[in-house]
């Protein structure tokens, strides 16, 4: 987990972690974090979607699958092939790594309009980097990261 030892609550979080593994004669490594500058689309989506998922109370990849792709932007990721045995026509959704830049931040902007209207939830815009350290801080929280 990263600290951010600005915080005094984190700060205290971070010296009992680390009594806590010395207590334990564990083997640790402790770096400093830089800050990052940006936050790729991919990234920035996931996170995103990982905050809207907890707060929502679902895994992310139902949320990924059902509301980001099937609900909020059908137009982007819906596509068809042709079963090659039965020739039916059947639905495919693309895989957001599949998307250009333009087709990404359209798609990230309608989920987060999407957000507010349906939990009232406010995601950040890629740029509030504050805002999406604490989210990640929030999502690493959950052991198995199902949220990230």
């Amino acid at each position: 987990m990263i600290f951010d030892t600005s915080i005094p609550e984190m700060k205290k979080k971070a010296i009992n972690r680390i009594k806590h593994l010395l207590d334990k004669k564990a083997k640790i490594e402790v770096l400093e974090k830089k800050k990052n500058r940006t936050y790729s689309q991919n990234n920035y989506l996931h996170l995103i979607l990982g905050w809207y998922a907890l707060e929502y109370g679902d895994m992310l990849e139902e949320i990924k699958q059902e509301h980001f792709k099937k609900i909020v932007n059908p137009d982007i990721f819906k596509t068809e092939f042709i079963n090659y045995q039965t020739g039916e026509v059947r639905d495919r959704w693309k895989s957001s790594a599949e998307l250009n830049t333009e087709e990404m931040s359209l798609a990230t902007e309608r989920f987060r309009d999407y957000s507010i209207r349906t939990l009232n939830l406010y995601l950040p815009e890629p740029k509030d980097l504050v805002h999406l350290d604490e989210i990640k801080n929030q999502l690493e929280q959950y052991h198995n990261k199902i949220y990230l």
